[in-house]
């Protein structure tokens, strides 16, 4: 045990003093809310100052109505191949031709254009039709268009969550689904990276002839536990500096400018200003199901599957790098180990978000090669406590099972330089003996 605390303590400080973990740990906190800043205000100054398109249309049926809400419609008095070579020559972003048809079935409307039009251009104008003929239908049928505007009714149904102990909160799904695939997305990315860097790792000791010398002195097996664990303590430590950095940030940024966290100045107004804010604006129901969240209970249960999962695949991607002398050789290795990731990151868009109640979703949470990213999916819409407990339990088993398979495969791989590797040679090192 002694030998193995002493390989985790000389991975974490190899690691954590490298500059590329500074970088890591300290600037992508900043980096990536400054990108998005970045993005955010391109994107508004380029709608602010965007010229509006123009398009010729051709309207044989007399029922287009043009609205330049986005574009500049302009007509065009001729036949539609006259049309077209105008069009040719212009610089004009396209031509809109409207045949003749009947408002219960418009058909033949079509749109040409020299470079292929965003989904978002086809729908802007696919409205305008439709609002237009509705109105047109409603002539016809004597509807009166006042009364209509009366029956139309907003209807926001809130949702509250009883515990078994009678205790209600109230909920959002909007923020638990985001809650949920935030969970899952970063569970995948940590999984996946540090995975990879325990392989990373391994071969480039084993091609340097370094791991020679280390197994003289301890066994195969402590070195890879000792990898493993060094490795996971790197991933934990960064989590946190992470959590940290990103709160102090926000409070720091918000005390900038005078402003509390949202969550503070909900606590600190009356009831009477609670219920003028909540006539006033539909954010503090929101912020009202951000602070009914668990958040210790999320993170926490966070952490555990990271280091659960982490410890299971990385176990593998151990295996893996035992066993190879090169980058390349591992591609084929590592893709049996990441189809069980592939399957819970695509169905926690598939099953978990949509249903996270469902028996797919729930199975999926349990399966110890899919729960750390299924279950943080899952988590945010409160999970039973037995199923918790089973998927933790069977996380901690599944990762003591793939120890040693992987370890029966690093003891020999380890070793072995040059060697043609294939699943039926990785089956003669399972199986041998000694």
């Amino acid at each position: 045990m002694n030998k193995i605390w002493l390989i985790v303590q000389r991975e974490f400080l190899n690691r954590v003093q490298k500059k590329s973990f500074l970088v890591a740990t300290i600037l992508l906190p900043l980096i990536f809310p400054a990108i998005m800043a970045v993005l955010v205000y391109v994107a508004i100054e380029q709608k602010k100052n965007a010229t509006k398109e123009v398009v010729l249309y051709i309207d044989e049926s007399s029922y287009f109505k043009p609205d330049t809400a986005k574009f500049l419609f302009s007509p065009f008095n001729g036949s539609l191949e006259d049309g077209k070579r105008a069009f040719e020559q212009s610089e004009d972003f396209g031509l809109l031709y409207i045949p003749k048809f009947e408002l219960s079935e418009p058909k033949g409307i079509t749109l040409y254009t020299k470079i292929n039009p965003s989904p978002t251009d086809i729908s802007d104008i696919e409205k305008i039709f439709e609002s237009h003929i509705r109105d047109l239908k409603m002539v016809e049928l004597n509807v009166d268009q006042s009364l209509l505007d009366k029956l139309k009714t907003n209807v926001n149904v809130a949702t509250v969550k009883i515990s078994e102990g009678g205790q209600e909160k109230s909920s959002d799904s909007k923020v638990l689904f985001g809650v949920g695939m935030a969970g899952g997305i970063l569970m995948y990315m940590f999984i996946f990276i540090y995975g990879a860097q325990i392989m990373q790792g391994i071969i480039e000791e084993k091609m340097s002839k370094v791991v020679e010398v280390i197994v003289s002195s301890v066994r195969p097996f402590q070195l890879m536990m000792g990898k493993i664990l060094g490795l996971a303590s790197v991933g934990l430590l960064q989590f946190l500096i992470w959590i940290v950095l990103i709160s102090s940030l926000t409070t720091a940024v918000l005390g900038l400018f005078g402003l509390q966290s949202p969550s503070q100045e909900m606590m600190q107004m009356n009831p009477q200003a609670q219920q003028v804010m909540a006539e006033s604006q539909g954010s503090l129901q929101f912020l009202n199901t951000l602070n009914q969240i668990p958040w210790t209970y999320v993170v926490s249960s966070f952490l555990f599957y990271f280091i659960g999962g982490y410890l299971l695949y990385g176990a593998l991607f151990a295996a893996v790098g035992s066993a190879v002398d090169s980058p390349a050789e591992a591609q084929q290795f590592m893709f049996p180990i990441t189809i069980p990731m592939l399957i819970s990151y695509f169905g926690l868009f598939t099953f978990i978000l949509e249903d996270p109640h469902g028996t797919v979703s729930v199975w999926l949470s349990i399966i110890p090669l899919t729960s750390p990213i299924a279950m943080m999916g899952r988590i945010g819409f409160g999970v039973p406590d037995w199923q918790l407990a089973l998927s933790m339990l069977l996380l901690a088993g599944g990762f003591i099972l793939t120890t040693w398979f992987a370890a029966r495969i690093y003891r020999v791989g380890i070793l072995m330089h040059g060697t043609k590797v294939s699943y039926s040679v990785l089956a003669k090192w399972f199986m041998q003996k000694g």
